[in-house]
């Protein structure tokens, strides 16, 4: 087949159909003319691949009728209605599914900053192997610790907050496949706590650290090793997928589910943010301020601990159901 002569002979429907496909409003013929000419092309797609696959012309033609078909078939709308499904049933599911693995991450980052934190604590010249002075430690311990949280308006700090901690968890969520990076990422957070925390101890302000962490910190943390158990999961679908699934379905599974949890969990890190931007620096009691964040993390907990295992428990049924009397 002569390629030129072929563009050459068809290049005028090409550009009709996308001058059509552009319309935000076509009428009834332009919608008829549309749908012949989309066959027409999908045609010459297949002709093109078939026989002299230039990668520019295919590239070009798949545009052009994908562009087409999103024409044809338009947006599909959003349907509020399974707004409270995905709030009591997909996303506590998600995320109670994936709790063996972020139970093992909350310990094993526990472990590690406790750790740090001992060592930082033992032995005075370890934040020093990290680059700090005695000037950085003194300026940490006597300002910027207590500072860093009110030193920017709190609409300003939140949004930076909720951008930072979603950024982290989406690294964990998309590296989770490959297992490894999220061991790292845990690691690098674990570190900080670690040494920071084992600073603010060593020089008498545990006070102070623990008491400006709690308030936030055990919502976010929660949802940071929340994200890295579902990101794992997804990775260790595909590395034991199980005796009835192929390690593609058992990874498509776990993703689709992964994504229930993902988009909840942008909703957890705004939470947090806020606790942190209003809470944190507020002028409450100490023990108010610790105890809304207590409040909220237990609410947290209790959402996908409880709702979790009804609708895991739900989806027995419904199976077992399905399979029917057996013997």
């Amino acid at each position: 087949m002569d390629l030129d002569a072929y563009v050459a002979e068809h290049r005028g429907e090409w550009r009709r159909l996308e001058a059509l496909s552009r319309r935000r409003k076509p009428s009834a013929a332009e919608v008829d003319e549309l749908v012949l000419l989309y066959q027409r092309v999908a045609t010459h797609l297949s002709v093109v691949r078939s026989r002299t696959p230039d990668p520019a012309l295919v590239a070009e033609l798949s545009r052009l009728v994908l562009s087409a078909r999103a024409t044809i078939t338009g947006a599909a709308p959003v349907d509020w209605r399974r707004v409270p499904r995905f709030l009591a049933y997909d996303l506590p599911l998600a995320l109670y599914r994936a709790r063996r693995w972020w139970y093992a991450t909350t310990i094993c980052f526990v472990l590690a900053a406790v750790a740090v934190g001992a060592w930082v604590i033992s032995d005075p010249a370890v934040p020093r192997a990290f680059g700090m002075t005695d000037a950085d430690i003194a300026q940490l311990v006597e300002h910027d610790f207590a500072s860093y949280y009110s030193e920017h308006s709190a609409p300003s700090f939140g949004l930076l907050v909720w951008t930072n901690n979603a950024w982290i968890a989406a690294q964990c969520l998309a590296s989770g496949v490959l297992l490894l990076p999220v061991a790292w990422f845990l690691w690098q957070n674990a570190l900080n706590v670690g040494i920071v925390g084992g600073l603010m101890v060593g020089h008498g302000r545990a006070d102070v650290f623990f008491g400006l962490i709690a308030p936030h910190g055990l919502l976010e943390l929660t949802a940071i090793f929340v994200a890295a158990g579902v990101g794992l999961r997804i990775g260790w679908a595909w590395v034991v997928p199980g005796p009835v699934l192929t390690r593609g379905q058992a990874l498509a599974a776990a993703m689709r589910q992964g994504m229930h949890g993902a988009l909840g969990l942008v909703g957890v890190f705004a939470v947090a943010a806020l606790l942190e931007a209003f809470v944190t620096p507020s002028f409450l009691p100490l023990l108010v301020r610790d105890a809304i964040g207590v409040v909220v993390w237990g609410a947290f907990l209790a959402y996908v601990l409880v709702l979790g295992r009804r609708a895991e428990q739900g989806e027995l049924v419904l199976d077992t159901a399905a399979a029917g009397p057996q013997g």
